[in-house]
């Protein structure tokens, strides 16, 4: 009867119109028992399936039986195919499983983490790389990513920065419909999934899973945005957070997840909860686990990652669980799975798209663009690729933290250590002479669990002293010397807080006795986050931020040797005190105001005692290897423009970036907001006039009643290659 059954449902799946999906679900559900329903509404990891003896597995018994509707951590085609003829061909009904990964920033191939694409404010890169990462991804057997991460981050003490675009509300949004489009609309399409959904990122004092407290008014303006673009571009899944919204878990926020997130933003995708977020209610103070899983589903949790508590949920529940299985059924209906449920996984593709050329050379050339130049004291770079090279620091012979934090389908075998890429571009060219120089941390065995807990081998140690003399003696013998120093691949992301954001403590006593030679030094600091280099500045005299990457070594030597000019911008405001955070650059202002920068201290004024306010290296910052000069900006009407010049001696690349600033508001309005920006090459002594057109939403915000308003009055409008060197005009705008 199950193969007469899934064969008329393969014919009706294979139409695509909304009342032929509906028809298809309602005839399946009629026939499925409560066990059925919510097995479809349990996703468990999958554990290691052997290809060939799926059944043997835990994993493969809970498909048979119909009590698993989707699996994640699973990787490699054979394993997941295997898997899913389990659940097509044996279960009672033949229902597709929905296999799910954290694909954050590529698969094999590895691209710079989030918050380093971001920094290449380039939204067709970061579309082209969410592509290449679901090409790989679906060939791969996976169809459905754990991505885009798009909470707003003002506190780089939270290593979840690192997955995020940064500290801005517009970029944000940005990014995130860049993103989805790159997973859901390419030629191998896969399921997105908005995350976290929501306020994550402003966890009190930089701490994962921690409180979050804020204003309806600050969510609506600063934090939500990014989330509802990306469901404007058609994301299919959300994923709630972990934190509270309101005093209640998100995973059980029926306001954020119902109110907000479908009747008014007019979401039809389904929601799954965060790892085992539903049980961890209980530590919250909501109750046992039986009833935060009823709390979670009438608030809208459709899919439970992790805890399998909906297993156990009660028949008297059944309008809600009716309305979670109807929405992951429709969810595998629109990716196909009942028409072809083997679309995902093709053992050819692997080996004809995962880590090809092609995208190996893509993921080179946006890793390039991705790096930030933050100093270039005197011309230093680029490099001439002669004389004698010194690369010093505990990250140049690791494999493991090249591709950056979240890289869980990495293959790290293939990837090339900062020691190998230098010495096969050097060769015949320079000498290379490469030592580590100190360890990544004092504490010996937080260095090795920071790897290890995350399943990655640990950096060895050294004996501090006798490395510290090698790395002089190197440095001594060199013509210029680069340190890589930094946070390795899992000082960031998930459960990886920092309460000191500066260069930890080896790292920093080699650097110092490194500068103190007086050779040429050029820090590469790798980095999830913004970091505080404030003693770096003054004394280092060629500063570049690197954000991982399978092809970082390539690219670093593309950019240091002078093939590729850096073109990033920082999208977080980078501290010159750990203490400033969180520091952002669209603060509100205050009745005693005190500028950036002002080296007077003033009591009664907001500032600090110890340092001055603002960043060191601000929003919107970035050098390149010519140099650009704005002309005054002219408006006309609603469109502002300004004429760019490359005064330097080669062709580079700038980010024209606007701003806007409301005078007069019925609430307090940001000093200055980010309203465009646009990336622009140019070669030596050629101009360009950049324009933008101010639209009425650019100017609107959410009112004390969280109504979106637009109102007259003079607004600001500032542009220039940063948040901090602008140029301004007045707008007087009158609503038609």
């Amino acid at each position: 009867m199950k193969k007469l059954f899934a064969l008329a449902l393969l014919a009706i799946a294979s139409a695509a119109s909304a009342d032929t999906m509906d028809a298809f679900i309602d005839s399946l559900m009629a026939h499925m028992t409560l066990t059925e329903k919510l097995g479809q509404m349990t996703q468990l990891p999958a554990g290691t399936i052997q290809t060939g003896a799926p059944l043997e597995s835990e994993t493969g018994k809970l498909v048979k039986e119909g009590r698993l509707g989707s699996i994640l951590n699973l990787k490699g085609a054979e394993e997941i195919l295997a898997l899913q003829h389990v659940a097509v061909e044996q279960s009672r009904l033949g229902i597709p499983l929905l296999v799910g990964m954290d694909v954050i920033h590529g698969y094999e191939t590895l691209f710079p983490i989030p918050l380093g694409m971001a920094s290449t404010w380039d939204m067709a890169a970061i579309e082209e790389a969410a592509s290449i990462a679901a090409t790989e991804a679906t060939a791969g057997g996976i169809a459905w990513t754990f991505s885009p991460m798009v909470d707003i981050a003002l506190d780089a003490r939270w290593g979840r920065q690192a997955e995020g675009a940064g500290e801005d509300v517009f970029l944000g949004c940005q990014v995130a419909r860049a993103m989805v489009r790159g997973y859901e609309k390419g030629p191998h399409p896969m399921l997105s999934c908005v995350k976290h959904f929501a306020l994550y990122g402003a966890a009190e004092s930089g701490r994962d899973y921690n409180t979050v407290d804020m204003s309806r008014l600050r969510m609506y303006n600063q934090y939500l945005p990014p989330y509802r673009a990306a469901v404007e571009e058609g994301a299919g899944s959300v994923m709630s957070s972990f934190n509270i919204v309101d005093g209640i878990p998100a995973t059980a926020n029926k306001w954020l997840l119902t109110d907000v997130l479908r009747d008014e933003w007019g979401f039809k995708g389904m929601v799954v909860s965060d790892y085992s977020s539903i049980k961890e209610m209980t530590r919250h103070g909501l109750g046992d686990a039986s009833l935060n899983a009823q709390r979670a589903l009438v608030a809208g949790t459709d899919m439970d990652m992790a805890a399998n508590v909906y297993s156990q949920l009660p028949d008297s529940m059944m309008p809600y669980i009716d309305r979670a299985c109807r929405r992951i059924l429709e969810t595998k209906y629109r990716l196909g799975l009942f028409e072809n449920p083997y679309r995902f996984g093709d053992p050819k593709r692997v080996k004809k798209d995962v880590y090809s050329k092609k995208h190996r050379e893509a993921a080179r050339r946006i890793t390039a663009e991705s790096f930030v130049l933050l100093k270039n004291e005197g011309g230093l770079l680029p490099l001439q690729p002669k004389g004698t090279i010194a690369l010093i620091g505990p990250l140049v012979d690791s494999r493991s933290d090249v591709p950056g934090t979240w890289s869980f389908c990495q293959d790290v075998g293939k990837y090339e250590t900062l020691h190998e890429g230098f010495e096969r571009r050097l060769k015949g060219h320079a000498r290379l002479l490469c030592v580590h120089g100190s360890n990544v941390l004092d504490n010996l065995e937080t260095q090795r669990e920071v790897a290890r807990g995350h399943g990655l081998e640990p950096i060895p140690p050294v004996d501090s002293e006798s490395a510290l003399q090698e790395a002089l003696s190197v440095a001594r013998q060199a013509d210029v010397v680069i340190m890589a120093l930094g946070e390795t691949a899992w000082m960031s992301g998930e459960g990886a807080a920092r309460s000191d954001l500066s260069l930890p403590a080896p790292q920093k006593k080699l650097l110092h006795e490194i500068c103190a030679i007086g050779k040429p030094v050029v820090l590469l600091n790798f980095a999830g986050r913004a970091t505080e280099l404030s003693w770096e500045a003054a004394h280092v005299p060629a500063i570049m931020n690197v954000w991982y990457g399978s092809e970082v070594a390539d690219a670093l030597c593309d950019v240091l040797f002078g093939e590729v000019s850096p073109s990033g911008r920082l999208t977080v405001s980078m501290p010159k005190a750990t203490g400033q955070e969180p520091l952002y650059y669209s603060i509100l202002p205050t009745g005693r105001p005190m500028e950036d920068n002002d080296p007077r201290y003033q009591v009664f004024a907001t500032n600090y005692v110890d340092v001055t306010n603002g960043a060191l290296y601000p929003f919107g910052f970035g050098l390149t290897y010519s140099k650009f000069e704005y002309g005054k900006p002219a408006l006309d009407g609603m469109t502002l423009s300004v004429t760019v010049t490359n005064t330097g001696e080669r062709e580079a690349t700038e980010v024209v970036q606007l701003y806007i600033h409301d005078r007069v508001a019925s609430i307090s309005r940001p000093r200055k907001e980010l309203k465009g920006f646009e990336r622009i090459t140019l070669k030596a002594g050629e101009s360009r006039q950049v324009s933008f057109t101010v639209t009425p939403e650019l100017l609107g915000y959410y009112d004390s009643n969280l109504r979106w308003t637009v109102e007259a009055g003079e607004f600001d409008l500032m542009v220039g290659p940063d948040s901090r060197r602008l140029q301004s005009v007045t707008l007087n705008f009158q609503p038609q």
